[in-house]
């Protein structure tokens, strides 16, 4: 409210460009590792699709960081040269909302691996698909999933066995399906399988999808 012109603003610019190269060698190892990790994704697609919001964290939070170190350098500058102290209060200003908006943007993508977020549909396919080759299974119904980690997968698979099974012949089918899922597929750590009637699974899903509106 009361702002002072700085006395020294060289202390200032040498504290900005040390923190600014060590930010900046923050920032290029966690680049090069989110680049290996996305692939061929777009960087948005890849955030919204990762398992795992480490390595994107640390991207967002040093970028945040730079940029704030771009604003503050600008704020002192200006602040210098045009003899207006009050930019350099514009300047934090300015660091606040770019730092609110980097916390909003990873809580609102951490929020469904926190809250535990289900597989990709390409991961469900797959596992449905193994499913439906074993001779015993009539018609894998479908999965319910969820993430315990960024390579750890619950999954819960109602599957409608072929009438004539015995229950030693159902149990002998279920190993079956968990030793090719766990040669195929590792990142399915455990596995339930629920025999159910086609019918009785479709009820169960519209009831579970009408709880989640609700919510």
């Amino acid at each position: 409210m009361a702002p002072v012109p700085v006395v020294n603003a060289r202390v200032n610019y040498i504290v900005l460009g040390l923190s600014f190269l060590f930010e900046g060698s923050s920032w290029l190892v966690a680049l090069k590792e989110f680049r290996q990790q996305k692939g061929k994704q777009g960087w948005f697609q890849a955030v919204r699709r990762s398992k795992d919001p480490s390595v994107y964290t640390v991207l967002f939070e040093d970028s945040a960081a730079l940029l704030g170190l771009i604003v503050a350098f600008a704020g002192i500058l200006a602040s210098e040269l045009l003899e207006i102290p009050e930019l350099d209060g514009v300047g934090s200003i300015g660091i606040a909302i770019i730092l609110g908006a980097t916390a909003i943007f990873l809580a609102r993508e951490s929020k469904g691996l926190l809250m535990g977020e289900p597989a990709s549909p390409e991961v469900q396919r797959k596992v449905l698909a193994i499913a439906e080759q074993d001779p015993a299974v009539q018609r894998a119904n479908g999965i319910l999933s969820v993430h315990i980690g960024p390579e750890e997968i619950v999954a819960g698979l109602s599957i409608e066995f072929e009438d004539h099974l015995t229950a030693p012949e159902i149990e002998a089918c279920i190993e079956r399906l968990e030793a090719r899922l766990t040669e195929e597929m590792p990142e399915i750590t455990k596995l339930f399988v629920k025999p159910q009637a086609t019918g009785t699974w479709e009820l169960r899903r519209k009831a579970i999808a009408e709880a989640s509106e609700e919510d």
